[in-house]
């Protein structure tokens, strides 16, 4: 498994996790729309963690390089 998320793209998965776990806890976010969007903050965090995304893959697609600076 290469690496294929960026720096970027990690922090903005890791804060849509946040804003998740937020609504939840707070109970602002309950019943079906909790569960459908919870698994989607658990995939984001683990995506994140690894620095892998599958759903990359069949695509081509790699926002690793995208934080380097162009020159």
């Amino acid at each position: 498994m290469k690496q294929n998320m960026g720096v970027a793209d990690k922090t903005i998965r890791l804060v849509v996790v946040a804003v998740i776990a937020a609504l939840y806890f707070t109970d602002q976010l309950t019943g079906i729309a909790a569960i459908i969007l919870g698994v989607i903050a658990v995939a984001f965090l683990l995506t994140s963690l690894i620095g892998w995304c599958p759903t990359y893959v069949p695509f081509g697609i790699s926002t690793k390089n995208a934080d380097k600076p162009l020159r």
